[in-house]
């Protein structure tokens, strides 16, 4: 790896373990054996570090959740989305640090136009891959924004109080329900 690789592979540890807000420069240049010069070189601010670091994070473990789905007939999209919750729910309790410095960071956004723009893209990007990945046949953008707005909501959830955010379980039913409402 080069140095590039190594601060963000450092920032990435430093965001899991100690968080957005309480991650440092020097805690960056510790972890990766580098120097303060490298992080403004590469990235110009610890901020553009993490935030780049954030969002390769957040998306490597979307991705992961996404192949680790079982197989499903196309004829059971309740059991896929099911199964999605399911791992969703599973990697905030076993990566929580990483969650909890996902949402640190979108409060970090509110204060920089830079990093909301960031956010903006990434979150057209998750919407796009999530209805290409839950979509009949052709991607809907609808579909997109509802499973996205959904996730933040359960992360938000079980990173406040876990033991009473919905399940996997109870997402499924209750849209099954919603979509009832809606269909009459």
């Amino acid at each position: 790896m080069g140095t590039r690789e190594d601060l963000l592979a450092a920032a990435k540890q430093c965001l899991a373990e100690r968080g957005y807000a309480r991650t440092t420069v020097r805690d960056i240049v510790a972890a990766s054996g580098t120097n303060l010069a490298a992080i403004n070189y590469h990235f110009g601010t610890r901020d553009k570090l993490l935030n780049q670091a954030m969002m390769e994070s957040s998306a490597d473990a979307v991705q992961q959740i996404l192949e680790s789905l079982p197989a499903h007939d196309a004829e059971d999209p309740a059991a896929r989305l099911r199964d999605f919750c399911q791992q969703l729910i599973t990697s905030f309790t076993e990566n929580r640090a990483l969650w909890s410095a996902n949402v640190e960071s979108l409060a970090q956004a509110l204060h920089s136009p830079e990093l909301r723009s960031e956010f903006g893209i990434a979150q057209e990007r998750a919407r796009s891959g999530l209805s290409d990945f839950f979509g009949p046949t052709e991607p809907d953008p609808q579909l997109g924004a509802v499973l996205q707005t959904m996730i933040g909501g359960l992360l938000a959830q079980h990173l406040v109080d876990p033991d009473h955010a919905p399940t996997a379980a109870d997402i499924t039913a209750g849209l099954r329900t919603l979509a009832t409402l809606l269909a009459d």
